[in-house]
């Protein structure tokens, strides 16, 4: 029998690709299993997710560490000793909104992918989707994506590993793209993981 993996996943929000990976796990389509979740956000919804299937749900805020020296890199160096105790083979940051410090990353050397709705080098950062859904309306692109890559401390500028192109409708409102790219990235995600996994 091939050993399953073991994945930390970061979220900040919803949830909805943390909930893509539980459903490939379930199925074993992904022979991996979730070993906890970390949010910066109480109310993502993401936590009830993994609670409601009794997944360690972790909530790690911010506010602790302000007004400390250096507070990013204390907030992320403390992240990381939480996130080791779970000892995973991939952390996998699915709408993790905090650009993480290599005081988080020096730990986990090639172990953290990020998921980004963007082609790579495109709109990084936060609104992706409502920067490229304005620049179709300029006429400038006719198309978006979502793209893997591995994280490093700048922004959505590692080394890619899957990417999905996402066609811009001149029928498109934002809703129904964000609808495709949400999709998109579920359909991205999951292999990209199982690729790297082995």
């Amino acid at each position: 029998m091939i050993p399953r993996k073991r994945l930390v996943v970061l979220i900040s929000g919803f949830g909805s690709n943390l909930q893509a990976i539980l459903d490939a796990s379930r199925a074993e389509t992904l022979l991996a299993d979730v070993a906890a979740v970390f949010s910066d956000r109480s109310a993502a919804f993401g936590l009830t997710r993994a609670r409601d299937v009794g997944i360690p749900a972790i909530h790690r805020p911010f506010s602790p560490f302000e007004g400390l020296p250096e507070a990013r890199r204390a907030y992320d160096a403390a992240l990381a000793d939480r996130v080791a105790d779970y000892d995973p083979d991939l952390i996998v940051l699915a709408g993790w909104m905090r650009v993480l410090s290599c005081a988080f990353l020096d730990r986990f050397p090639g172990r953290v992918i990020n998921l980004h709705p963007a082609l790579p080098g495109c709109f990084p950062g936060a609104h992706a989707i409502e920067r490229a859904f304005e620049a179709a309306q300029a006429g400038l692109i006719d198309c978006t994506g979502v793209t893997v890559h591995f994280a490093v401390e700048a922004l959505d500028a590692g080394p890619v590993v899957a990417s999905r192109r996402v066609p811009i409708l001149p029928s498109d409102t934002l809703s129904s793209l964000k609808a495709r790219v949400q999709v998109a990235e579920r359909a991205t995600l999951v292999p990209a993981i199982a690729s790297l996994l082995g």
